[in-house]
């Protein structure tokens, strides 16, 4: 799995020599090989709400869609493989149309409270839910309300972490609630035992 090597066509190669960045690449490319996703990718592709995925048409232009669902709607099926429950949406079938023709895509996760991104490039491959009820079990979401289009399951051909720069901080509101819930529980607690420390004081 080495993504360097399959991202950096030869059209590439050329615009980084003259840009002064071959060299620098090509150690990267001998170095950069990993057998599946590890533990890091799997955490952080399990934590995400949403993604990106582009595809190709048959008009030769790139589609990208955004997917999104609970935190941890997309699964790891295994070290090269991970898949979601495709929910119905606009009913365009844009993306399915295309991967019905080439099923290479490209994902792109963003964390932007970690200020990290992975890049994946993968095959994709769309199941019916009927006839597939194992692995459809294996990868809905809990406690979700949803209506289940079918089934998209990617394996992964090669991926890499985006340099940090430029990401901007964001939270959602379920985050920021989460931090100001804390902060309302210490400052509860706080006022709860100035008031028994009065209590305490007075009977003295």
């Amino acid at each position: 799995m080495n993504y360097q090597e399959l991202a950096f066509s030869d059209a590439i190669k050329e615009i980084q020599e003259k840009k002064g960045s071959r060299n620098s690449y090509a150690r990267m490319e001998k170095m950069s090989y990993t057998d599946g996703l590890t533990e890091q990718e799997m955490a952080f592709i399990e934590s995400q709400d949403s993604f990106y995925m582009a595809s190709y048409g048959e008009n030769e232009f790139p589609y990208i869609q955004h997917r999104g669902g609970p935190q941890g709607f997309v699964k790891i099926i295994d070290a090269n493989t991970i898949g979601i429950v495709d929910f119905v949406g606009n009913r365009q079938y844009i993306s399915a149309g295309n991967i019905s023709k080439n099923p290479k895509v490209a994902i792109i996760m963003v964390s932007y409270p970690q200020r990290a991104r992975l890049k994946i490039y993968a095959e994709a491959q769309i199941l019916d839910v009927e006839g597939n009820s194992e692995l459809y079990e294996k990868l809905k979401p809990e406690d979700y309300k949803f209506k289940p289009e079918q089934v998209m399951v990617f394996k992964i051909k090669a991926y890499d972490w985006n340099c940090p720069q430029h990401i901007t901080q964001r939270y959602t509101v379920a985050e920021i609630k989460e931090v100001f819930d804390l902060q309302k529980k210490h400052i509860s607690d706080l006022e709860q035992q100035i008031i028994d420390l009065k209590k305490l004081l007075s009977k003295k």
